[in-house]
């Protein structure tokens, strides 16, 4: 009875394991399918091998640019498991002005894009998150084709898998798609059966602390990563500015002066001063953010790539926060070597290709 009870484990796990080839945790190989396709549009990288290996990943389906420049592709892999890859930034001032319009916004909420769409959007449960304005426009635009080809491959060819992966602007998307997903499953928008793991690579910090505590909660269990080279910049921005209405609630530090009133004159009055010069600057410097990448960059730069885009409400913070389990490539003496200088002229030596790959053969030992 014992053997038998121990052979149906082994039989049940073996076929739980052949149904399932999308495994939680940081999949370095698979990272590096993904790296090569943000970059390539193909998992192998050498141009020559191309021609005479066959490619695990093919195309299915490329996305027309739309918004801010943005695009997509779906890919799908020979163990059927398929790819959202979402394209960076590229060398246009409307893709670039997507990353600096970047004021808060609301977590959930709606973007009129256009004089007949409304974008109705939920990215997070807390009423406290808040995202970035300029990359969830770009998900606005891009969400209905990603909803729409995900219920076709389920319905079609039985696709219960699904690789979300970008790189930069791409990965910053990235997050924001999975949460998207994730919300929409919920309301029963798309299948609840769907797998979803997220590689979000050299990407820019997507909204609040709150929103990340969201994203690392709903991709717990090794299903969400951030992969990071540590002499990146880019993962670095946006600027963030925190104040003290940025503060959990139940921190002291949030009721500051009702805890000073309560104190002795010579400290109240100490304690007042030092927290006015403490708490004017940053405020300061949130307006301002808000003011120069938010209303200005709207009316000089978004209104004139979406003219019927309607300004979005603010939210009052520019606390940025990473999210994503960090999967961090530390250079070494001889990334230095490789990859040498930070200067102007070297700006992406750090954020492209050759850098991440080069450091995930060296930490990792993949090519």
């Amino acid at each position: 009875m014992r053997q038998f009870l121990l052979l149906l484990f082994v039989f049940c796990t073996v076929t739980v394991n052949a149904q399932s080839p999308l495994q939680p945790g940081f999949d370095p190989a698979e990272y590096a399918d993904l790296l090569s396709i943000a970059f390539h549009g193909s998992s192998i990288p050498d141009s020559t091998e191309r021609k005479t290996k066959k490619d695990r990943y093919q195309l299915e389906f490329k996305s027309p640019e739309t918004g801010l420049k943005n695009r997509w592709s779906l890919f799908l892999r020979d163990d059927n498991v398929a790819v959202i890859s979402i394209r960076g930034t590229v060398k246009n001032a409307t893709s670039w002005s997507a990353n600096f319009y970047s004021p808060m916004i609301a977590a959930t909420g709606s973007l009129q894009l256009n004089d007949s769409t409304v974008f109705n959007y939920q990215l997070a449960e807390s009423p406290a998150a808040a995202v970035h304005a300029g990359w969830t426009i770009a998900l606005g635009h891009l969400a209905p084709g990603i909803v729409e080809h995900i219920k076709s491959l389920y319905t079609q060819k039985g696709v219960r898998r699904i690789l979300i992966s970008g790189h930069s602007q791409g990965g910053a998307i990235a997050f924001l798609t999975r949460s998207y997903l994730y919300y929409e499953q919920q309301k029963g928008t798309i299948p609840k059966d769907i797998v979803f793991k997220t590689y979000c690579s050299a990407a820019p910090k997507p909204g609040n602390q709150s929103y990340a505590y969201d994203f690392d909660y709903i991709t717990r269990g090794g299903w969400g990563f951030n992969v990071v080279n540590a002499y990146d910049w880019v993962p670095e921005s946006p600027f963030s500015i925190q104040t003290l209405t940025d503060f959990n609630p139940a921190n002291p530090m949030a009721d500051i002066k009702s805890i000073l009133k309560q104190q002795k004159w010579l400290i109240r009055l100490a304690g007042n001063m030092v927290y006015s010069k403490l708490e004017r600057k940053p405020r300061k410097a949130q307006r301002k953010y808000e003011k120069f990448l938010g209303h200005k960059l709207y009316k000089t730069g978004i209104r004139k790539a979406l003219p019927q885009l309607r300004e979005p409400v603010y939210i009052h913070s520019s606390n940025y926060m990473r999210a994503g389990s960090p999967v961090i490539l530390m250079p070494d003496e001889a990334y230095r070597q490789k990859f040498p200088g930070n200067g102007k002229d070297k700006a992406f030596i750090h954020h492209l290709y050759a850098s991440y790959s080069y450091l995930l053969n060296r930490v990792y030992g993949v090519q």
